[in-house]
């Protein structure tokens, strides 16, 4: 189902920039198996090409909720319909198909906000603007009852590892967009201060699952320029510096 060694990434948001260059680290690497925890397309960046990148791979995904507004009735806007433009009728029949959690072998868990929300953050919650560290007790709340050990999640763009007993979380942070506001659930920023893609390998040990945490260069100036021609300065702005504000 999977090797000792594989690859999660997330969010890339149609950055196929970011995500070229995320592929070619993972494929120097060697690595053979990507989960991939949603978050695919939505974006003024390029999600007719990240599409075709993902086609042609064998990865396992499940479902963002930036890939739910993309499928469903959602209240339109220029992005969004940008984005629904650049998509063929097989790469939304093929958002619609996923999941919104997915287990391997009860043993991992794969899901993009919380098991039961792709909405709802994880590790953090909003308070004053920005997000904090959720207590451990909210967080094992959140999970429920689950047989699984490894928690896969992505959603508030931050890599993170979260050990709670006998469970381990770990979020990959994004592939495509290193900063953003957002409105729900209130205002708030969310920035890693600087324009790297990011993703994370993990892997089997004696002693546990071994996680590394990668930031990966790429072109990101392109991305970026191709944000501010699609009207959207903001993301230019996030992606250049990482930065939110």
């Amino acid at each position: 189902m999977f090797n000792e060694t594989f690859a999660v990434v997330s969010d890339i948001h149609g950055n196929s920039w970011a995500l070229e260059a995320v592929l070619e680290d993972i494929e120097r690497r060697n690595i053979k198996s990507i989960f991939n925890l949603g978050d695919l397309f939505y974006g003024p960046l390029d999600p007719a090409a990240t599409s075709e990148v993902l086609a042609k791979m064998d990865i396992v995904t499940v479902c963002g909720n930036e890939d739910r507004i993309i499928f469903e009735d959602s209240p339109a806007s220029p992005t969004l319909n940008y984005a629904r433009q650049q998509l063929s009728q097989t790469d939304i029949d093929r958002l619609k198909s996923l999941s919104i959690a997915k287990s391997i072998n009860d043993e991992i868990l794969l899901f993009h906000g919380t098991p039961g929300s792709d909405t709802e953050y994880l590790i953090h919650n909003v308070r004053g603007g920005s997000i904090h560290l959720r207590e451990s007790n909210e967080i094992e709340k959140l999970l429920g009852a689950r047989p699984e050990k490894l928690f896969l999640c992505s959603h508030d763009h931050l890599p993170n590892i979260i050990k709670l007993n006998d469970k381990l979380i770990v979020n990959p942070g994004s592939v495509g967009l290193p900063a953003y506001s957002d409105n729900s659930p209130g205002k708030h920023y969310v920035e890693n201060g600087s324009p790297h893609a990011k993703y994370c390998v993990v892997s089997r040990s004696s002693s546990g699952w071994r996680v590394e945490q990668i930031s990966i260069p790429y072109d990101f100036t392109s991305a970026a320029d191709t944000a501010k021609q699609n009207g959207r300065e903001d993301w230019a702005h996030w992606i250049k510096t990482g930065r939110a504000k």
